[in-house]
C-alpha cells in the first residue's frame, strides 16, 4: 500500500493534520493507521482563546463541543472568575470529522512496529509506502528529561437536574491536598451534563482508577448533584518536565522519523495542554512547498526545539512547585499565581510571558520555603540517562 502521507497514531495532533491536508491538499492520499477500534480515543482538549490566532480558532469551530466567555478558580481563601474566551473539543466530534476527511484511509485496530521515514511495517505484517510519515502516537518514556506528571481520571456525568454552573471551573483545589497539588476539573457541557475529572500533579504517572471514580462521584455528591449515569470516562498522565535537553528527545526517537503532539516535546510545559501547538504543527505542516519526511521533520525538529528554548522558565516553576514546595503546600504556589493581573495569567496560558511577567510573578515573598526556591533556580538542565 502506498500513500503520500503516513500518520502513525490517531490522536489529536496526527488528527489535526490529516483534516488540515484533506482541507488544503486534497489531492493527496492521507493513510492514517490507529491500533485501537475507534480514532481519537476517550478525549477533551481544551484552549483559552488567545492561545490561538482568528484562523486557527475559525477552522477548528466545527469540532468545539462547548464554548464560554469566562472560567472560575477556586483555591482555600481565593475564589474568582476571569474572563477569556475558553473552548473544549472532544474525541466524540474529532472521530466523525476524520472518518468523513479520510474515508478507506484510515486504518483502525492494528498499530505499527516499525516506522521508517519511508514508511512502516503494521503489526500484522502489511507493508506501507509514504513519502512522508509522521509518528504521532503520544509521549514515549523520556529519557531526554526529568518530569514530574499531571494525572487524571475524569468522569462525564448525567444528572438527574440542571448543575447551574454556568462557566467552567478550571481548578477546585479547595479539596483535600494528598500526594500533590490536586484539584478538581469540571466543564458544563449541557445543563445537565458535565465531565468532572480528579487532578493531581504528582511525582509518579501511577492511577488508582476505583479510587478516582470514587472521589469524583463524592465531589459532585458533597455539591448536592444527584448522577443519573456515567456517559463515559477518561484518564491520562501528561509530563511535566522539570528539567533536560530537547536534543537527547531526538536523539532517542528512530532517525529521520517526523512526531508530532507531545511524542516531540509539543506541549506546554506547566498546564500539559497540547491543542494549541498541535494547531499550529497542522497548519505549518500542510503549508510546505513538498511533503516528504526530510522537510516534515526539519519543520517538526525547529519548532520541538524553539519550543523547549521558550519554555525554560516554565520549567523553572515546575521546580519551584515539586521541588521547591512540600506536597501538600504546593496549591499555595498556584493561589498566589492565580492572583496576579488577568491578562498575565492569559499570556501565562498561551505561553508567551513577557519579561515584565516574569519578575512579576517571581516578585514578592514565594509560598515556599526560600532555600528550596533557590536551589530550584540554579539547577543546571541535564540529559537524563544520556550523555
Amino acid at each position: 500500500m502506498r500513500a503520500d502521507v503516513l500518520l502513525v497514531g490517531g490522536g489529536l495532533a496526527n488528527g489535526l493534520i490529516a483534516l488540515r491536508l484533506r482541507a488544503l491538499r486534497p489531492e493527496l492520499r492521507v493513510v492514517l493507521v490507529e491500533r485501537e477500534a475507534r480514532l481519537g480515543g476517550s478525549h477533551t482538549w481544551s484552549y483559552h482563546t488567545g492561545d490561538l490566532d482568528a484562523a486557527q480558532r475559525a477552522w477548528l469551530e466545527p469540532l468545539v463541543l462547548r464554548s464560554w466567555p469566562c472560567y472560575d478558580v477556586r483555591f482555600p481563601g481565593l475564589e474568582r472568575r476571569l474572563a477569556g474566551g475558553y473552548h473544549a473539543l472532544t474525541s466524540e466530534a474529532l472521530e466523525p470529522a476524520l472518518r468523513q476527511a479520510l474515508g478507506d484511509g484510515a486504518l483502525l485496530g492494528c498499530g505499527a512496529r516499525d516506522v521508517r521515514p519511508d514508511g512502516a511495517t503494521l503489526d500484522d505484517g502489511r507493508e506501507l509506502e509514504a513519502r512522508c510519515v509522521v509518528d504521532g502516537r503520544g509521549f514515549a518514556p523520556a529519557r531526554f528529561m526529568n518530569a514530574a506528571f499531571q494525572k487524571f481520571l475524569g468522569l462525564e456525568l448525567e444528572l438527574a437536574a440542571d448543575h447551574g454552573l454556568a462557566a467552567p471551573l478550571l481548578m477546585d483545589a479547595t479539596v483535600p491536598q494528598a500526594g500533590g497539588f490536586r484539584f478538581v476539573y469540571v466543564l458544563p457541557l449541557g445543563p445537565r451534563t458535565a465531565l468532572v475529572e480528579d487532578t493531581l500533579y504528582a511525582d509518579d504517572p501511577a492511577l488508582d482508577p476505583a479510587a478516582l471514580r470514587d472521589s469524583v462521584r463524592g465531589w459532585a455528591q458533597a455539591r448536592g448533584w444527584r448522577v443519573a449515569r456515567v456517559r463515559r470516562e477518561e484518564r491520562g498522565a501528561l509530563p511535566i518536565p522539570l528539567e533536560g535537553r530537547i536534543d537527547a528527545l531526538w536523539a532517542a526517537l528512530p532517525a529521520g522519523v517526523p512526531c508530532a503532539g507531545v511524542r516531540a516535546g509539543l506541549f506546554h510545559a506547566t498546564t500539559g495542554y497540547s491543542l494549541p501547538h498541535a494547531a499550529r504543527l497542522a497548519d505549518r505542516l500542510a503549508a510546505l512547498p513538498t511533503l516528504d519526511s526530510a522537510s516534515v521533520y526539519a519543520l517538526v525538529r525547529g519548532l520541538s526545539e524553539r519550543c523547549w528554548a521558550g519554555q525554560g522558565f516554565f520549567r523553572l516553576l515546575n521546580r519551584m512547585l515539586f521541588r521547591a514546595a512540600v506536597p501538600g503546600e504546593r496549591w499555595r504556589v498556584l493561589a498566589r499565581f492565580h492572583r496576579l493581573p488577568a491578562p498575565l495569567i492569559q499570556r501565562f496560558y498561551a505561553g508567551r510571558l513577557t519579561f515584565l511577567d516574569r519578575a512579576r510573578i517571581l516578585t514578592g515573598r514565594p509560598p515556599v520555603p526560600l532555600l528550596r526556591a533557590a536551589r530550584s533556580v540554579l539547577e543546571r538542565p541535564v540529559a537524563a540517562g544520556l550523555a
